[in-house]
């Protein structure tokens, strides 16, 4: 059993073209990955990508880091160990920040390590087993799935900057619910952005949900109302409300987005039910500007980490989790549905710093 219960009285679907691509894909109407991306290999029943199971494919995401810090944490090291000493410390420090965890993560992990190893030679596995541990620390959360409502429409807004993967994520988790059994209504709120509204279009028509448009340049809050209408008419079990790709230094836009929140809350009890803050994992330290923007304006409850494909780095999800407390919900490594998946703590560790039996 997955994360979403499946509702007994709704079959399941999971039919699919036999290209893998959504309906109309083929006739290059509008990129049908990525936010923007021509990347067709991160949309959900795209073929390709290698076995092994998701945490392959995340140990595939996060290469980039894995290579980083267990080439660069093994340089620290001769033959005999190394002595754990202020200048050993330092060059710890440096690689650390490398992978995005910024200043705070990186320095409470090589306190940690000062602490359990100062003025004593050790080898190189007995630290990253400790960096291993502080990771852990700092990115514990409890498992959090969809809060689901308990009466009516659960309503789902995802937000995030243009180009993070925000209506692709939509699409994926769409796809996901609609296999569960589970009846979907989307919102095209990102109503300044034609080729966002066109492409969640397609892929509502190709995973069976219900889509609610707006006229082009028209009033998000308006959409986000129609399409909660709607599935509280339809008797929809989910609304999935995508809202404009706002950079998060625009206060105007972020007022846009609390009115959303206002509208949905005015309709069903509770609602948003869940906000979803899509992060892009190659955008760095540029994804903390961009949690907090969003989280204060529109009450962030989740994140999916988005385009953890093999060029990110993926620390910056831990400063994130350290300041804002927000929990990573999702992560997506793109290829196939499989690799839309629950964030897991012990996973992520694990593909970030592998042991020296899995590499």
């Amino acid at each position: 059993m997955g994360l979403f219960n499946r509702r007994k009285d709704r079959p399941a679907t999971s039919e699919r073209a036999e290209d893998g691509q959504p309906a109309a894909a083929s006739q290059g109407h509008v990129p049908l990955a990525g936010e923007g991306s021509p990347d067709a290999h991160d949309a959900p029943g795209a073929p390709g990508g290698q076995g092994g199971g998701w945490l392959a494919s995340l140990r595939r995401g996060l290469k980039k880091t894995a290579d980083l810090l267990n080439t660069d944490i093994r340089d620290l090291f001769k033959k005999q160990g190394r002595l754990v000493d202020d200048e050993f410390l330092r060059e710890l420090f440096a690689i650390l920040i490398k992978t995005d965890m910024g200043v705070g993560p990186a320095g409470e992990i090589r306190d940690r390590v000062q602490r359990d190893y100062r003025g004593r030679v050790v080898q190189m596995d007995d630290v990253l087993q400790t960096v291993r541990q502080g990771i852990r620390e700092l990115m514990a959360q409890q498992d959090e799935p969809i809060a689901f409502a308990a009466e009516g429409p659960t309503v789902i807004l995802v937000v995030g900057v243009n180009g993070s993967g925000k209506t692709t994520s939509i699409a994926k988790l769409a796809y996901r619910l609609v296999a569960e059994g589970r009846k979907v209504v989307l919102g095209a709120g990102d109503t300044f952005r034609a080729a966002a509204v066109e492409q969640l279009t397609i892929w509502a028509e190709r995973i069976g949900a219900e889509i609610v448009k707006g006229p082009p340049g028209g009033d998000p809050a308006a959409v986000a109302h129609q399409a909660v209408s709607r599935a509280a008419e339809s008797r929809a079990d989910v609304c999935i409300v995508d809202t404009a790709g706002r950079l998060q230094t625009q206060v105007n836009l972020m007022k846009q987005l609390d009115k959303i929140r206002r509208v949905v809350g005015n309709q069903v009890p509770g609602a948003p039910h869940e906000v979803l803050l899509v992060l892009d994992a190659t955008a760095g330290q540029n994804g903390i500007s961009q949690a907090r923007g969003f989280s204060e304006a529109a009450g962030c409850t989740g994140i999916v980490l988005a385009k953890l494909d093999g060029t990110a780095k993926g620390g910056v999800v831990i400063p994130i989790r350290q300041q804002f407390q927000i929990p990573v919900k999702f992560v997506g490594t793109g290829e196939k549905p499989a690799d839309f998946a629950d964030f897991d703590v012990e996973r992520f560790v694990a593909a970030m710093l592998p042991a020296s039996s899995d590499r």
